[in-house]
């Protein structure tokens, strides 16, 4: 191992100076940093050695023992050792429906203006009907499912495609209309009032309007007024009206009390 010098010169602001231990690179071999396959297992053996020939236990399998059934088994009390003991035994039934009476159709159950079709000969005939509740599980596809290439433009398969051209947007940049300087335009300037530098013309406003007085009182209408009722200026004729009618046991109105 080569002794650093404290005379040696820097290089940049690093000078060589001793290890303070030893390092990985002092070494040729690779040591422990690599590690050669097992011999022994199964799994990750070196496969340049000889392997020897392995066995396994193999799992126990679940075996059922012959037995007999013990007191699983709930074996009936009329049961013997020679069968049933013969004792009559009686369970409730439900009631059993009565047969129904035999209806023989009548006249008007009959058809026979229907019976053409059997006996001549007709043509077919068709009728349209409603949508099976079958035709719901075929998953076949139908005629738009397909896309066919196209015959027209610039992407055709099957045909020969002529040139075609588009139109395209126009460009900020590189345009005749561009402004490279930045200039403003002329709405970017404000009007200077012409009333500055020249003779101030004289100048009008529209005010509200503007009600005579006159008074709050409120004065009857020409339908108010009834003419025809009228009377000082004409003869009247006499009028009549119907008196109350007073009762004779009314109690007198008593104005002096004595005291």
């Amino acid at each position: 191992m080569r002794v650093m010098s404290s005379t040696e010169p820097w290089v940049g602001t690093w000078r060589p100076h001793k290890p303070r231990g030893p390092i990985a690179a002092l070494y040729g071999s690779p040591g422990p940093k690599y590690a050669l396959p097992g011999l022994t297992g199964v799994s990750q053996h070196d496969p340049t050695k000889y392997k020897a020939p392995m066995f396994s236990f193999g799992a126990r399998h679940d075996r059922k023992l012959e037995s007999s059934p013990g007191p699983s088994y709930l074996i009936p009390s009329n049961i013997t050792k020679v069968g049933r003991d013969g004792t009559p035994a009686f369970s409730l039934h439900s009631r059993p429906k009565e047969p129904q009476l035999f209806q023989a159709p009548g006249p008007g159950k009959y058809s026979p203006e229907r019976s053409v079709k059997a006996i001549f000969h007709s043509a077919p005939a068709y009728s349209l009907s409603g949508r099976g509740k079958d035709i719901n599980t075929i998953q076949t596809p139908g005629p738009a499912s397909y896309s066919l290439p196209p015959v027209l433009g610039d992407k055709t398969v099957a045909t020969s495609a002529a040139p075609t051209f588009s139109f395209c947007g126009r460009s900020k940049n590189g345009s005749f209309h561009e402004d490279l300087k930045k200039t403003p335009g002329p709405a970017a300037y404000k009007v200077v009032d012409p009333c500055i530098y020249n003779k101030k013309p004289p100048q009008f406003s529209m005010t509200g309007r503007n009600f005579p007085p006159s008074e709050t009182t409120k004065k009857p209408g020409p339908g108010a007024h009834c003419p025809e009722q009228v009377t000082f200026t004409r003869a009247k004729a006499p009028s009549f009206s119907f008196g109350l009618r007073h009762s004779e046991f009314i109690a007198p109105l008593i104005i002096d009390v004595p005291e």
